[in-house]
Parts: structure tokens; C-alpha cells; sequence
């Protein structure tokens, strides 16, 4: 009788969470969410099926969700099988020809494929991309001390519309292409920036490992102006890994989107909570 009452009690509070989301849905309903997919947040099979679950949930409730992923941590398990040594300018990897093979074989192959494997299996609808299919992602060299690494110059949009268009969820490997066609690896944020503003996103999502960006006493910072966020860096408050995802953030805002969230992939459901929550799930950087 009490296993009865408990379950009963677990029944009423998600019918109480789904009601109380209403009007968030209703909000995000056609709205168009970029996620930046990648760190701890996709090491494990439950990890990668909790993430499918969500995003297949919003895409259920009217979402367009557009997925950007990473993959560091098995470009570097595949270069050690093959024992092909890396170097480092500054604490960057020299993305040789060898190197940048291996980093599309593993990116645009096996990571990418996984992704829209999980996506299908919670009966969802997904594709797997670069940036360099259809043409989306045109690149210059970021730094020639750094080889085939690259920093998007001209993002075309066309495809990702047309597959959102046919309830098809966009999973994109960080690649492009340059002028002569040679490959080029991009940081996975830089590229979920960039395509949120060449879509006019809603929301870009950056899932990373830490709760979100912090204040001097160690404080997460819920909501944030672009202004905060420079005044931040400045004053070494935001320093480390934590500049390129705010200084993504503020690129994504300055192209047009809509606000950009620094969030704590790890967490369960964190996508769902950012969006369909008052409680939200990270720190939310807003124009001024």
C-alpha cells in the first residue's frame, strides 16, 4: 500500500512538471536551439542516451534542435593507437595532414555516427554532417604554426533549414573546408556559434563540464549581459577555457541569436531544465 501511495505520488508530480512547463514549450515552439554536444557529457552510453532522449523531446514539442558535437578526448585515444605524435604551439595542437585525416575519420565518422545512432534509437529523426557537406562551413587558416586548423569565414545555412523543413535533426561534425577544398579542423564552439548566428537561433546551448560561468567569490552567475561578461574577463574573473565559450557567446549574440547558455552538461536533463524550467540550468548571457 505504501510502495502504492509512493508511486501514485511520483505519478502526480510529473503530471505537475509537464503541466508547469506549458508555457515554456508554447515559448520555444518553432524556435530554433543549437547545442554544442561534447566533454564528459557524451563519454558514456547512458550519458549519450539521456542526451538523445532530450533531444527527441524537443523536437516532439514543436523544437528545432540542431546538434554540434566535439570529440577531443577519441581523436586522441586513435592518434595514440597509431602512434602518430602530436605537437603543441601555446597549448594548441599542430594539425598536420596526418593528423587532420585521423581527426576526420574519427569526428565525421565515428563520434558523428554514434550521436545519430542514439537520436534513432529514442525514435528520433537525424542526419549526420560536417561542415563541409553542402558546402557549409568555408574556412581560413587559423594560424599557420598550427597547420589544418581553421576559423569559419562563410557559413551557408541552406541545408540545415531544408532538413529542419523535413523533421530531421541536423548532427554536425566541427570540419570545413577551404579555398583549394583542404580539410580543416574547427573548435567545436566556434562552430556551434557560428551556426546559430547564420541561423538566427533562439538559443545556443554550450554544454561543457562546470555549472556555468562564475563570479569573483566562485558563485555561478545566472544572467549575465554581454557587458558583465567583458567586464569579467577584464578583471581575470573569467580566465582559462572559460574565454573562447564566452567569447563564442558573445559573437553568437552579436550575430543575432537570441541569448547563448553556458551549462552543465553532466547533469541530468540539463537541456530540459534550461528551457522548459524557471530553476534553468547554467548561466544565460543576454545582449545588453
Amino acid at each position: 500500500m505504501k510502495k502504492q501511495t509512493a508511486m501514485q505520488s511520483d505519478w502526480i508530480a510529473t503530471a505537475g512538471t509537464l503541466s508547469r512547463a506549458l508555457p515554456y514549450m508554447q515559448r520555444y515552439d518553432g524556435a530554433t536551439v543549437v547545442v554544442k554536444f561534447g566533454g564528459h557529457a557524451m563519454g558514456s552510453d547512458e550519458a549519450m542516451e539521456s542526451f538523445a532522449r532530450d533531444v527527441v523531446l524537443l523536437q516532439q514539442v514543436g523544437v528545432n534542435p540542431v546538434i554540434v558535437h566535439g570529440g577531443g578526448p577519441m581523436i586522441n585515444e586513435m592518434l595514440d593507437r597509431l602512434d602518430i605524435k602530436s605537437d603543441f604551439v601555446n597549448g594548441k595542437r599542430v594539425t598536420d595532414q596526418a593528423t587532420v585525416e585521423v581527426v576526420e575519420m574519427v569526428l565525421a565518422g565515428r563520434v558523428n555516427k554514434r550521436i545519430v545512432q542514439a537520436i534513432t534509437a529514442q525514435g528520433g529523426r537525424a542526419v549526420g554532417l560536417s561542415g563541409k557537406d553542402g558546402g557549409m562551413i568555408k574556412c581560413t587558416q587559423t594560424n599557420p604554426d598550427l597547420g589544418f586548423v581553421g576559423t569559419p569565414s562563410e557559413i551557408d545555412p541552406s541545408l540545415l533549414r531544408t532538413l529542419n523543413e523535413a523533421n530531421t535533426i541536423p548532427v554536425i561534425a566541427p570540419l570545413g573546408f577551404g579555398e583549394d577544398g583542404e580539410t580543416y579542423n574547427i573548435n567545436g564552439d566556434t562552430v556551434a556559434g557560428a551556426i546559430a548566428a547564420a541561423l538566427t537561433a533562439d538559443r545556443l546551448l554550450l554544454l561543457t563540464d562546470v555549472a556555468g560561468v562564475k563570479d569573483d567569490t566562485g558563485e555561478v552567475v545566472t544572467d549575465l549581459t554581454a557587458t558583465q561578461i567583458r567586464t569579467l574577463t577584464t578583471n581575470g574573473v573569467i580566465a582559462g577555457g572559460m574565454i573562447p565559450k564566452t567569447e563564442t557567446a558573445l559573437a553568437a549574440i552579436d550575430g543575432g541569436v537570441r541569448a547563448a547558455v553556458i551549462l552543465d552538461g553532466r547533469a541530468p536533463n540539463a537541456i530540459l531544465l534550461e528551457l522548459f524550467t524557471d530553476h534553468g540550468a547554467g548561466s544565460i548571457i543576454r545582449a545588453d
